[in-house]
């Protein structure tokens, strides 16, 4: 294990960097640190690292943690090139592409990276390497002494108390207070991609992983959850994300309520259009819910805001 450790460390500690005018191009050093924190996290257990909110952020969230330089923080940057990085020849990192595409070139779209991507990975050695805690400490107290000597302070004080991008991005998707967060709301593609994921993952959580209108909780020994995030007013019509412009429906109630066929009142009771047709007598009718009251978060802050939900009946619902 410490051979094999030594050996890593060595390649850690001579990433090829870009040479530009702000001086050596940290992006890759900021990556490596970002994959490590998701093992460290338990957020990737498999060695397969999706292109995903999670390490979107994270990777942001470090850069602006450790980078005091000009540098841009293009995330899709070191994804592709840290595969030019090699141990006695042979890469340590590689991108496994969708069924039937291809990634020859450096895709510069995060959201078109995450459609072509399946995941990336490290070479299987260096995973179980990164497996193991002290390992994983090592590494990354390397790589903060190597390439950010002046940040590493900051940094390990922000991770101590849960503080930065990520923090302040899934505040303000849940709804706090507007002005705390103005300044973290940027509309680079990233910034939306981050928080699109971010809604799609926390507004069934707020919802306890139930369906708002049947109270149906579906999920797998897989990890895999069947209740979507589904915006209220779509997100091309406004581009909010926050969690108070969603609701957490089952697939079937999601494709009815993007539909028009369903919808809720001021009150939060049930609606079901008239324009459904459907076997009235099955068990599982959609007309049965007809006058029932949603489920409804925790939170008051978190409940569906009542403009959006007065727009879709307006604009969306066929009653």
């Amino acid at each position: 294990m410490n051979s094999s450790r030594q050996k890593y460390l060595k390649a850690f500690n001579r990433l090829k960097q870009g040479v530009t005018k702000y001086g050596p191009a940290p992006h890759k050093p900021v990556l490596l640190l970002s994959l490590i924190e998701l093992i460290e996290k338990g957020l990737v257990t498999n060695n397969q690292f999706e292109v995903n909110a999670d390490l979107v952020a994270t990777f942001k969230e470090n850069w602006l943690l450790l980078v005091p330089t000009m540098h841009q923080p293009d995330f899709t940057q070191p994804f592709y090139y840290l595969q030019s990085e090699k141990i006695e020849g042979q890469a340590y990192w590689k991108l496994q592409p969708n069924l039937g595409m291809q990634i020859n070139a450096h895709i510069k779209s995060v959201t078109r990276l995450s459609e072509t991507c399946a995941f990336g990975y490290f070479e299987p050695q260096l995973f179980l390497l990164l497996s193991d805690s002290n390992s994983r400490a090592s590494a990354t107290a390397m790589l903060l002494d190597t390439y950010f000597p002046h940040s590493k302070a900051r940094f390990i004080a922000a991770k101590k108390h849960g503080e930065g991008y990520l923090h302040d991005q899934e505040d303000f998707v849940l709804n706090e207070s507007e002005a705390k967060y103005r300044s973290i709301i940027i509309n680079t593609e990233e910034d939306v991609f981050v928080r699109n994921g971010l809604f799609k993952k926390l507004v069934p959580k707020i919802y306890n992983n139930q369906c708002s209108f049947t109270g149906m909780q579906w999920s797998s020994t897989f990890g895999h959850s069947f209740v979507d995030a589904c915006h209220i007013v779509p997100f091309s019509q406004t581009h909010n994300d926050k969690v108070t412009n969603g609701i957490a429906l089952c697939p079937n109630l999601h494709r009815a309520f993007d539909r028009g066929l369903v919808s809720i009142s001021a009150d939060y009771t049930i609606l079901v259009s008239d324009h459904l047709i459907e076997k009235e007598n099955h068990t599982y009718t959609l007309k049965g819910l007809v006058g029932g009251k949603i489920l409804l978060p925790n939170k008051r802050i978190h409940f569906p805001d009542a403009e959006a939900v007065a727009w879709h009946r307006e604009h969306i619902f066929r009653g």
